[in-house]
């Protein structure tokens, strides 16, 4: 299969950058891949996906691998969009979504950008492979290394979800825990390299992540037949996800396949507990600072500093969207009112991005009529210390107290 990568560009100064070598950072900053668009749209049809499979490499001529043999797959499909009409009346919306990338091989949004970025990593003969990570992507970076046949070393905080750690360790990835955050354990990772002859799978340290997770924006346009959303609510620790579907929806309207003009308002997410990119957002920077003592039950949101700060924001921006930090204490009550309500596996850090529609919905910044998205980033069921409840007991050596189960 042809490939229409053109070249690399440094996100940070748009230097113009050879594509068939390898790349980490340019200017210590994330590298973009670009692609002839002209030549895509000309080669590909929107008819021509209707005929395709349902998995993300439905969309190969917007992603970076050249030949099929080197697709490493796990059978990654398109996520369900599943109508939320529910979840929108306890807030007043008539038209609220959410992709539900928790149906992803891995659990998790990870699987996509883990599967193009370790792809890559087999076009380019990288055999051993590391990355810090607080929780799904050190799980689908070790499912997909497994995959592959790479060598996979993951460090993760030691509060990191037990499921994601035993993930980990069950994909044969060497798992190690830190007594700090995500961002202690990518320095380990870095500090490594020249020793241990790893490569950095670091969030957005290599260009192909951000490739992988576009493909979320890439299905949202096709699912809705190519008209955008209003809003999008999006959970973010290192960003790829937004950044990526930014990215994709800027490439569809180069491709003119977008049906209008208008793109969606691009709603960064984050907890009180950790929220750089929202207090940045706030005091009008384009660069976070880290976040001091951060500490989210959310994990995979708990960022502190992201190498990617200045893409995520200028993408809100750019969108007229907006970054917001959501109250730390009622992320539990979230996760139960959405999964009550949809019986969706919302995760933690989608339920702060329900937390983030109910506040802008009561700000007016959402309106009723609007249609809004929200991003389902993982199952629920990978977060066994944040959703821990003690249940009523029977005891069968009692008769049964039907008052008290009528009560409950």
């Amino acid at each position: 299969m042809p490939c229409y990568v053109t070249h690399m560009e440094g996100a940070i100064d748009g230097t113009r950058l050879p594509s068939g070598q390898i790349h980490t950072l340019h200017q210590d900053r994330p590298i973009w891949v670009r692609y002839d668009l002209q030549a895509v749209a000309q080669a590909l049809s929107k008819d021509m996906l209707r005929d395709r499979e349902p998995t993300m490499w439905r969309y190969r001529e917007l992603l970076p691998v050249a030949h099929e043999s080197d697709i490493v797959s796990l059978g990654e499909g398109m996520s369900p969009m599943l109508h939320c009409p529910r979840l929108g009346e306890v807030f007043g919306l008539r038209d609220v979504w959410m992709k539900d990338e928790s149906q992803l091989p891995t659990g998790s949004f990870k699987s996509r950008g883990m599967a193009a970025a370790i792809s890559m990593a087999k076009v380019f003969g990288i055999e051993r492979i590391a990355l810090p990570s607080a929780g799904n992507a050190g799980g689908a970076a070790a499912a997909y290394g497994a995959r592959a046949g790479l060598e996979t070393y993951v460090f993760m905080p030691e509060d990191t979800p037990a499921i994601n750690q035993y993930e980990c360790v069950l994909a044969g990835a060497k798992t190690f825990v830190a007594n700090g955050l995500i961002n202690d354990c990518g320095r380990i990772v870095g500090s490594g390299k020249e020793r241990m002859g790893w490569f950095d799978l670091s969030t957005l340290k290599e260009p192909y992540r951000i490739e992988g997770k576009k493909t979320m924006g890439l299905e949202l346009a096709e699912q809705f037949d190519w008209q955008l959303p209003d809003v999008i609510l999006y959970p973010t620790g290192g960003g790829t996800g937004l950044i990526g579907m930014w990215k994709a929806f800027q490439e569809l309207a180069e491709m003119g396949w977008l049906t209008s003009d208008r793109r969606p308002r691009m709603v960064s997410v984050q907890s009180e507990g950790c929220a750089p990119i929202a207090r940045a957002f706030e005091q009008g920077q384009r660069f976070a600072e880290p976040f001091d003592h951060a500490d989210t039950v959310a994990r995979g949101i708990r960022v502190p500093v992201a190498v990617g700060d200045f893409m995520i924001l200028d993408a809100v921006r750019e969108s007229g969207g907006c970054a917001i930090a959501v109250e730390e204490a009622r992320i539990r009550e979230w996760i139960e009112l959405s999964i009550s309500q949809e019986g969706i596996s919302v995760c933690p850090e989608t339920a702060a991005c329900v937390g983030a529609m109910e506040k802008l919905v009561q700000q007016g910044w959402i309106k009723p009529d609007e249609r809004v998205v929200i991003f389902n980033t993982g199952g629920v069921q990978k977060y066994v210390e944040a959703i821990a409840s003690t249940l009523p007991k029977i005891d069968l050596q009692q008769p049964i107290d039907w008052e008290m189960i009528a009560s409950i």
